[in-house]
């Protein structure tokens, strides 16, 4: 299976560019707390540059995800995400009952923000279980 290097950096660089816009971090702050010089984090976002594993680390760490969070799922390529669907394992819990009727008349665009957040949440707990 040939490798879509293109394509997994592009991704890469927007999940970095969606993590660092999310928390509301400018490039110059992101910067400082890195060492990493904004240029280069304007050209690793914009897809133009490679990042490094040690860069990689410093912002997954300032940013609250796993490194995994910025690669591409190896079963990704080709598939729908599945995410989006409803489960029938937890249908009767009220919190996920009272989350799919509150979310069902949101824009997608809400909806995909939501998602946004609820895997941030996953991904900073499980960042602070490992440290």
């Amino acid at each position: 299976m040939a490798h879509n290097v293109d394509g997994e950096r592009e991704f890469q660089a927007r999940q970095l560019r969606e993590a660092r816009d999310y928390l509301g971090l400018s490039q110059d702050y992101v910067s400082q707390e890195t060492g990493i010089p904004r240029p280069a984090i304007s050209e690793i976002e914009a897809g133009r540059r490679r990042v490094e594993s040690l860069e990689l680390n410093r912002l997954a760490s300032l940013y609250g995800r796993p490194i995994k969070y910025f690669f591409l799922p190896k079963n990704s390529i080709g598939k729908q995400c599945s995410q989006g669907s409803i489960a029938t394992a937890g249908e009767d819990d009220p919190v996920e009952v009272k989350l799919r009727n509150m979310t069902k008349k949101l824009t997608p665009e809400d909806r995909e923000e939501i998602l946004r957040f609820a895997e941030y949440l996953r991904h900073k707990k499980a960042a602070a279980g490992r440290g």
